[in-house]
């Protein structure tokens, strides 16, 4: 959804309908969303609540799995400088975003609020006891057999090392 910022009064827009918004990518589903969009002079306020579920992949057994996320959104948005100078940002500037031009691209401020609240290590559930390391069977789906891996030879000199450490 592009929104003319010149277009915005000073009452603002509230944007509360899902398929005015899209995901980049067709997999990500767009549960709700009630946005409220303001401007001050140049500067754009937008704030509201979105829901997604976003398809993932488990770090520790590699399955696919849905991510629900449901993310506070509280975004200023300024016009994106004409020349890259060097800027220093402040406390008060971590939550400042650019659009371009007189256009701002909502469905991009979703994404971007989206993909922040996922999490930095997806697992597909809390217990996932994830791959074997020396077949690479699921060990969700069925025990593994396999013993512990041995140990590389050339590291056995540092085994005991820390013993060996004067404290």
């Amino acid at each position: 959804m592009i929104i003319r910022v010149s277009d915005l009064d000073e009452r603002g827009l509230t944007v509360d309908d899902r398929t005015a918004l899209a995901f980049a990518d067709p997999a990500w589903r767009l549960e709700s969303v009630v946005l409220r969009v303001e401007p001050d002079g140049r500067e754009v306020f937008v704030q509201g609540r979105v829901r997604a579920a976003v398809p993932q992949t488990c770090g520790r057994c590699a399955e696919t799995f849905v991510t629900p996320v449901d993310v506070d959104v509280d975004v200023r948005l300024v016009p994106r400088p004409a020349v890259a100078d060097d800027v220093e940002l402040g406390a008060d500037d971590l939550e400042v975003d650019f659009y371009e031009g007189d256009l701002l691209d909502l469905s991009r401020v979703v994404e971007a609020e989206t993909t922040l609240a996922l999490p930095m290590k997806p697992l597909c559930r809390p217990d996932c006891h994830g791959l074997c390391p020396v077949c690479g069977a699921n060990r969700n789906l069925s025990p593994c057999a396999c013993g512990a891996p041995s140990t590389d030879p050339r590291l056995a000199p540092l085994r005991d090392l820390a013993v060996r450490l004067p404290r």
